[in-house]
């Protein structure tokens, strides 16, 4: 998200990365060294992405000065090594306990969080509306997912981003986690027939048909 923002904008967030509390309109242009207008159209348009927020106001004895910081999402746009952390801790429990003990694991890991998933989801007698649930959480957790058509009375979900790619890749035991999770929500069987860990270009599973 970083490398789509011009300069002014990236110097902007850097500015209140540093600066947690906030800065005001005044204080980001002579940092920038831009006109406010210029800072308020910035701010007008990160705010829009919802990289920006307005903070608190700081009293100044006359009228409050409004603060600007940065969101959860403007955070996210500097540099994390989530998949890095993830892929030490999927080798060290490989490494000490095996690849199958690996694999338990994370299907156990699956089966919780579709339990949690599940339980703030309530209603859902039949397997079609389960699945159709199970496709519209997937899409918000950023599988891209959704139910494909089947000519059977089996419901077929296709996701076109695996959310865990590369760890698939190096450890085909990730898998086991999206397959609980969506065996556990779904409260059905479920066959891995497509998979992009695999080569494929989207990972398509069969709930409700033979396991």
């Amino acid at each position: 998200m970083l490398d789509m923002l011009g300069n002014r904008q990236k110097e902007l967030l850097q500015l209140l990365l540093r600066n947690k509390d906030g800065l005001t309109a005044d204080e980001l242009s002579q940092q920038l060294q831009i006109t406010r207008n210029a800072v308020r159209q910035h701010l007008a348009a990160l705010e829009n992405d919802r990289l920006v927020a307005q903070g608190q106001t700081r009293p100044s004895g006359g009228r409050p000065q409004q603060l600007y910081v940065l969101t959860d999402a403007g955070r996210e746009c500097f540099p994390r090594h989530y998949s890095w952390f993830a892929q030490l801790l999927i080798e060290s429990i490989k490494q000490e306990a095996g690849a199958d003990a690996l694999g338990e694991r994370l299907g156990r890991l699956g089966e919780q969080v579709a339990q949690q998933v599940r339980s703030q989801h309530p209603g859902l007698p039949t397997l079609p509306a389960r699945i159709q649930r199970l496709a519209e959480v997937m899409a918000d957790l950023g599988y891209d997912a959704t139910v494909a058509e089947s000519k059977d009375a089996e419901g077929v979900i296709e996701a076109d981003n695996c959310i865990f790619h590369t760890l698939a890749m190096q450890n085909p035991e990730v898998c086991r986690f999206d397959l609980a999770l969506m065996s556990t929500f779904a409260d059905g069987p479920i066959e891995h027939e497509r998979c992009m860990a695999k080569g494929e270009h989207v990972c398509r599973f069969r709930i409700g048909g033979k396991g």
